[in-house]
This record gives C-alpha cells, sequence and structure tokens, in this order.
C-alpha cells in the first residue's frame, strides 16, 4: 500500500483507469465477437454495418488508451479482410 499522499492519490488513480479500461475493453471485445458472428451467418450488407461499429469502438479504446492503436489498426485491418473474404 502506498504510504504518502501523492501515492495514495496515484494509487486511487490507477484503480479508476483500470474500471474505465476494462469497460472500454469489455465493449470491444463484445463488437468484435459480433461481427465475427455476423459475417459467418448474415448477409454483407449486416456485416458491414457490424464493420463500422466495431471500427468505432475499436477507435474510441485506442482514442481512450485502453488499447495501444497499432492493435486497434491490426485488429480493424483483420476484421476488414474477414468480411471481405466472406463476401466473396
Amino acid at each position: 500500500m502506498a504510504n504518502n499522499k501523492s501515492a495514495i492519490k496515484r494509487w486511487h488513480q490507477s484503480i479508476k483507469r483500470r474500471d474505465r479500461n476494462r469497460a472500454v475493453r469489455s465493449a470491444t471485445r463484445s463488437a468484435i465477437r459480433n461481427l465475427r458472428e455476423i459475417a459467418t451467418s448474415a448477409d454483407s450488407a449486416t456485416a458491414a454495418t457490424a464493420l463500422g461499429a466495431a471500427y468505432s469502438a475499436l477507435d474510441r479504446a485506442a482514442k481512450k488508451g485502453a488499447i495501444h492503436t497499432g492493435k486497434a489498426d491490426r485488429t480493424k485491418r483483420r476484421l476488414a479482410a474477414l468480411v471481405a473474404k466472406k463476401a466473396s
């Protein structure tokens, strides 16, 4: 446990940040999971809509610092390739 005031403050901040990042990452993973399910079963128009939602979630997570921007870009490329493969 922290021993001085500034360390205690940083500890509280890290707990808040951890909870916020956990929620953002969870929402991002849910959007990706939904896209993968839709891409395997539904038509390309529905998949394109889900792809937009997944892009938005990934960009939001990267902007908030919950995930690295490179990981967001890499995941978006892979998801776009998945949707394109299923569409053709």
